[in-house]
């Protein structure tokens, strides 16, 4: 039984990160606001213990592939898979026993970043292929948390993480983030199906309540009925690119709150926002019961369900291939 670690990282400019190799999970993030006060803004629980039965998607990287599949099923070069359904008809974050429930290897460590991996292997929830995924967190110059994803497979394979970040930024025991100021760069979505997949379509965000282009009140939107009422926003915005050329970082979205304001910046092609709409009454770190929409996720991702729609950004990775993907959580 691999041992399971925590590895404290700090920044420059009073950032600090605890990271697990336990689904290699964001235990906490210590952030200053523009008043020299500093708050964990990352949702959590005390032990590792908890962690394991709780909320097993908190803060944690998700694989093989994150978000929905459509029934569970995905065709590469004509021969089809299934998947094991854990969300409704749907499968969804990897499977029953995602990467958020494995324990990683940590291989590389410095002050600042941590590098862990996991071999995934042929045929674990039913993927294809031995793939190997690494990712490194690390704690910026420019006052960022960056995460960055690269895998290798000797299949081809279907691939789409994603870190699953619950954010409060005036403080994990602060409860609603109806307070909190969302802007989107994006100027189209991906609507769903009564089954929260996608239908395949590309659609402006004009006129519907999926625009937030302007900062806008979360809790202005959170509850209208284009969402989940009582249970908050759960969908995926296309996001602008105009470095289509190189993989570079692009600004896709800022949140604020009590004197805080985190930029997402990413290569991947959507943006995910959750606003806790199934978070379970738990008692949190600092002894404060979690509720719904007491945290908003802002996860930047491939499209749910791309390896079924042609018109979705490409899936599929083959041997050969490096996947590489970058996220940054900047402190401005």
């Amino acid at each position: 039984m691999k041992q399971i670690r925590t590895i404290t990282l700090y920044g420059g400019q009073g950032l600090t990160a605890e990271i697990s190799n336990y689904g290699a999970k964001l235990l906490s993030l210590i952030v200053p606001n523009r008043q020299g006060e500093k708050k964990d803004i990352v949702l959590g629980f005390k032990t590792i213990e908890e962690w394991q039965q709780k909320e097993t998607y908190f803060n944690a990287i998700i694989g093989r592939y994150a978000n929905r599949i459509k029934n569970g099923r995905f065709s590469i070069d004509g021969k089809s898979y299934q998947l094991p359904i854990n969300n409704g008809t749907n499968a969804l974050h990897g499977g029953v026993s995602g990467f958020n429930e494995k324990i990683w290897d940590i291989v590389g460590q410095t002050r600042h970043s941590v590098s862990l991996h996991y071999r995934a292997l042929d045929g674990e929830e039913n993927y294809p292929g031995n793939l190997d995924v690494y990712v490194t967190y690390m704690l910026t110059k420019d006052n960022a948390l960056s995460i960055s994803f690269e895998a290798k497979t000797d299949q081809p394979t279907i691939v789409g993480f994603t870190n699953h970040a619950y954010f409060n930024l005036a403080g994990e025991n602060s409860g609603s983030v109806k307070d909190h100021i969302l802007q989107v760069f994006a100027d189209q979505y991906t609507p769903f199906d009564d089954t929260a997949c996608p239908t395949g379509e590309i659609l402006p965000v004009d006129h519907t309540p999926m625009d937030f282009r302007q900062p806008t009140r979360v809790g202005d939107r959170i509850d209208d009925p284009f969402f989940a009422p009582g249970r908050g926003i759960d969908n995926n915005w296309v996001l602008r690119k105009s470095n289509q050329s190189k993989k570079e970082p692009e600004l896709a979205a800022v949140v604020e709150a009590d004197g805080r304001a985190m930029q997402v910046w990413t290569t991947m092609p959507g943006l995910q926002v959750y606003t806790g709409n199934w978070i379970e009454q738990n008692e949190g770190k600092s002894g404060t019961t979690y509720d719904v929409q007491h945290a908003i996720c802002l996860e930047a991702q491939n499209f749910p369900d791309s390896p079924n729609h042609a018109n979705f950004p490409n899936a599929i990775l083959r041997p050969g291939e490096v996947y590489y993907e970058k996220t940054s959580y900047k402190f401005v």
